[in-house]
């Protein structure tokens, strides 16, 4: 072997799990979330069809939405210590993010027809049982609440519960403004109200489903987590890193929200330990930019892999 073309490869496994209690406890949150969102949208979209309220139609759409984002909370926290396989060497953590992209692009179909529903019935209102309306939103309302004050006890380290969380507070807002609608339709027999509580409710859809699919497009893209620059990192670990001449081959990405990792060739002097170097690096990009999963390359010279350098 030629001396002056010495490498080393070597990964820092730092994977941070909750107690099994606390992962315990918030499985069977999620799930009670999940079970009360979908019974809520199933209410509300025989609520809404029996009524004739677009309104209540649309609110059990977003909550369909918010349902699946449960859903999915609840698989991660299941799911997140299942040793991986031979053929998933990272398990099934990406299938969250497949099927949330997969959610946000039938969302954008929804919309659309909420929308055209929506015009046509400002055209031609439809007669709509503004009683059976208003019971069916007060109840999702009082639902809603119960899922929030269900959730409100997660760790705010949990992106994922935190998420869900947003998205049962926009079901809470979908449910007052359908109320809202019924009242007017009750008290002044405003018809156009129910179509303009289900256009809100429809941008509500979108925004969320907008957010959903450029993230996880971002994730399934190997995108740049937020708030990181491979520039920076390069700069941290040169200037704090005893013995780091030269960083560079940096890569961060995430597997899945929230949980990042990054792979990287740094060059060290001769006499550098590496052991002690890897350790260093790894505890450093864990503790300021949550870095879970490193993996680094370590040259004694030049990296001889020039033409792909930055």
């Amino acid at each position: 072997m030629n001396p002056l073309h010495v490498h080393s490869h070597a990964h820092d496994h730092t994977h941070v799990h909750a107690h099994a209690g606390d992962a315990g406890r918030r499985e069977r949150r999620l799930l009670l979330a999940f079970a009360l969102t979908l019974s809520t949208l199933l209410a509300q979209a025989v609520g809404g069809w029996l009524s004739g309220s677009l309104a209540l139609l649309a609110e059990a759409g977003h909550m369909l939405v918010d349902a699946g984002a449960l859903l999915f909370a609840w698989i991660g926290v299941r799911y997140a210590s299942r040793p991986a396989d031979t053929r998933r060497s990272f398990g099934y953590a990406r299938m969250e993010v497949l099927v949330g992209y997969s959610n946000a692009l039938v969302q954008f179909v929804l919309v659309a027809w909420i929308v055209v529903e929506a015009a046509l019935r400002f055209s031609e209102p439809k007669p709509i049982l503004s009683g059976m309306m208003l019971v069916v939103a007060a109840v999702g309302l009082l639902v809603n609440v119960f899922v929030l004050s269900v959730l409100s006890g997660h760790d705010h380290h949990d992106l994922n519960t935190a998420s869900a969380r947003l998205h049962v507070l926009g079901d809470a807002l979908g449910s007052l403004g359908a109320i809202v609608a019924a009242v007017l339709i009750r008290l002044l027999d405003w018809l156009w109200a129910d179509p303009a509580a289900s256009i809100l409710v429809s941008l509500l859809i979108l925004s969320s489903a907008w957010r959903l699919l450029r993230r996880s497009a971002h994730i399934l893209l190997e995108g740049t987590p937020d708030g990181i620059d491979a520039d920076l990192v390069e700069e941290a670990l040169e200037t704090s890193v005893t013995g780091v001449r030269d960083v560079h081959h940096v890569h961060v990405w995430q597997l899945v929200g929230g949980y990042h990792m990054a792979t990287l060739h740094v060059c060290l002097p001769a006499e550098a330990d590496g052991a002690i170097a890897i350790a260093s690096i790894s505890a450093l990009l864990r503790e300021r930019f949550q870095i879970e999963h490193v993996t680094v390359q370590i040259e004694r010279e030049a990296c001889a892999d020039t033409h792909h350098r930055h």
